[in-house]
């Protein structure tokens, strides 16, 4: 087990049980809090729905299925000529 000399080491009160599942070799000291909480906002996938969209899109699979045949109807619809 990794650090076996760290925890052997601790003192007991360190080492305390408490009612969650944390074990006492996780070590969290050199950890930095929030170190890639900027970063979840800007890199996340998610996208809300309307309600009254939910019952058509019930799924991921659903919405992007409507989103890739409206890209194919997009693609095949020819620019109408300009008057100018």
């Amino acid at each position: 087990m990794a650090g076996t000399a760290e925890y052997n080491s601790m003192k007991k009160n360190e080492l305390s049980t408490t009612a969650d599942d944390m074990l006492p070799e996780y070590d969290f000291r050199g950890g930095v809090r929030g170190k890639y909480a900027r970063d979840y906002g800007r890199n996340r996938n998610l996208r809300i729905l309307d309600p009254d969209l939910l019952a058509a899109f019930p799924d991921s699979e659903s919405v992007n299925e409507a989103l890739r045949t409206l890209l194919r109807v997009k693609a095949a619809i020819q620019p109408l000529p300009s008057d100018r």
